[in-house]
């Protein structure tokens, strides 16, 4: 545990990929059998648990501290974990065989420990936290949260693995799905003590071809003839994996998202076939805002109804492998050719294929892309017809020309504290646009929240403008005085029955503090309205 807990607590104060790359690998290299392959699946996939912490820590803490005392801890810190692991009281630890103080758990005993029935969950917990330090106590919830939150994405997690032994990192992703916790085989295999594990007929995800913005240089690399372009629509990559045996949903990230969408799953299974796609929501052949897809997703389980006012399809990209060949050496014309073919025969339900844009010159096509934002599209892809299908984002071979951001000026409203390394500072940030006119009386309407585009030192500044400026309070939210002027980018707006205002920004962030505007020149509703074509909410 104590190995684990020194990994947590420096990868959370590691910010550089690299940094965060090289700890990680050590441990990999360094750390037993099981308990590395335990700290891998709680780091990637999550811990095969099922652990009601929140309400077992609000039991355990009732002995400890005062309810209302703790919330308002937790609420201050932002973290729970880090606040039960400074209130839990220390105890007095057990010797162990040589007289050294206990070290606490493997990560294979609190798994096994942990593996009761939900009553039994708690008092689990309890012994184990007075098994433990500060660090160790932090870590330990970390461990069974199901979110370490130190900055470690599933990914690199597994790319860290592949580095670790010289292992290729496609390799690893493709076999990670014939894999389960603690990944005993992938280790042998790693260290050279077992083969490859052996994922045939089985739906497993392959690493997603990302596309990089396209920049003004990357013009001159370009020939229209050489080029095929499509529409870049607002939903989500996914990869469709279906083998005789079985069919999974994956998105882009490999997260298996079969459960949320079963009419998908229903439409592809029976085929053997990979498929690179976008998960929208289509009624009536009309793509709808990626609001109503958020209705769908994060969900294990969907109802009739949903499925009926929500309906799921798929805009099918690429093709990756078909009746058990390896399409992806193959340039892309000619797996676009595939795809065309694999379409017209098998004809499923729910789906249908991205069309190509006919154009001749890249300034015809600038053309279209000036109307995107009218027909609800978010830009253009641009893909050499010569490119093989590479895992990851790979420069020089597909590129993204999303329209233009949107910006509007809007008044700083609320402000709440971070969590992790900005749990210090107020860094998610509410803001809004005026409504009503000066005789009738002006009041400010909510339209976002971000929490990034602003750089450390800009993050400081508006800590300390929080803090002078906040006029009330609501548990962990702070209302400030109206005066501070934020310009906020975004994509788009949609409407929103759940804000007063009526709409809500799409994918905000603060792209410029205005100290120098004064908040009655911000903004208006009117003005949020006039550049997206939305009509505000009913209330």
């Amino acid at each position: 545990m104590r190995a684990f807990a020194e990994l947590l607590d420096r990868l959370s104060t590691t910010q550089s990929r690299n940094g965060k790359l090289a700890l990680l690998k050590d441990y990999l290299r360094s750390a037993p059998d099981p308990d590395r392959g335990w700290a891998l699946a709680a780091l990637t996939d999550g811990l095969p648990l099922r652990v009601p912490l929140r309400r077992s820590l609000d039991v355990l803490m009732a002995d400890k501290i005062d309810p209302t005392l703790y919330r308002l801890s937790r609420d201050y810190v932002g973290d729970t974990a880090e606040t039960v692991a400074l209130l839990w009281p220390d105890a007095a630890r057990p010797m162990d065989a040589s007289g050294a103080n206990d070290r606490g758990p493997s990560l294979s005993e609190i798994v096994a420990a942990l593996d009761v029935p939900a009553m039994h969950v708690a008092p689990v917990i309890g012994s184990t936290l007075d098994r433990l330090d500060v660090r160790g106590r932090w870590a330990f919830l970390k461990f069974i949260g199901g979110a370490a939150r130190v900055g470690v994405s599933s990914g690199l997690a597994k790319t860290a693995v592949a580095d670790a032994f010289g292992l290729a990192a496609g390799d690893v992703l493709e076999a990670w799905h014939a894999l389960s916790p603690p990944y005993a085989e992938l280790f042998a295999w790693a260290e050279g003590r077992a083969p490859r594990p052996d994922a045939t007929g089985l739906p497993i995800f392959r690493p997603l071809m990302l596309a990089t913005p396209i920049e003004t240089a990357d013009w001159q690399t370009l020939e229209p003839s050489r080029v095929a372009a499509e529409w870049k629509w607002d939903g989500i990559r996914v990869q469709i994996a279906a083998t005789q045996r079985a069919l999974r949903l994956y998105s882009r990230t490999g997260d298996d998202i079969s459960g949320a969408f079963p009419e998908i799953v229903a439409a592809f299974s029976g085929h053997d076939v990979t498929l690179d796609g976008e998960l929208l929501i289509v009624r009536d052949g009309v793509v709808a805002p990626f609001n109503d897809l958020q209705q769908r997703l994060n969900r294990k389980a969907v109802t009739q109804r949903q499925r009926m006012t929500h309906p799921a399809h798929v805009r099918l990209y690429d093709i990756l492998s078909a009746a058990g060949e390896d399409l992806r050496q193959l340039p892309f014309s000619a797996r676009r050719a595939r795809l065309e073919t694999w379409f017209a025969e098998s004809a499923p339900a729910n789906a249908d294929l991205s069309t190509e844009i006919a154009f001749e010159s890249f300034d015809a096509l600038a053309s279209l892309r000036a109307d995107a934002r009218a027909a609800g599209i978010e830009g253009l892809m641009l893909k050499r017809k010569g490119s093989p299908y590479l895992a990851g984002r790979v420069k020089g071979h597909w590129y993204k020309w999303k329209r233009d951001a949107l910006t509007l000026d809007c008044v700083l409203m609320y402000a709440q504290r971070g969590s992790g390394k900005r749990s210090s500072f107020y860094s998610d940030f509410t803001f809004g646009v005026w409504r009503g006119t000066s005789a009738g009386g002006r009041e400010l309407v909510p339209v976002g929240k971000a929490y990034s585009g602003f750089t450390d030192a800009e993050l400081r500044e508006l800590d300390r403008f929080v803090r002078k400026s906040t006029v009330d309070s609501y548990g962990p939210v702070r209302a400030v005085e109206p005066t501070l002027v934020l310009e906020v980018a975004f994509d788009a707006v949609q409407p929103s029955s759940r804000h007063k205002s009526g709409v809500a920004m799409r994918f905000p962030r603060i792209s410029r503090i205005r100290w120098d505007k004064p908040a009655a020149e911000a903004d208006t509703i009117e003005n949020v309205l006039a550049l997206t074509g939305a009509e505000p909410a009913s209330d």
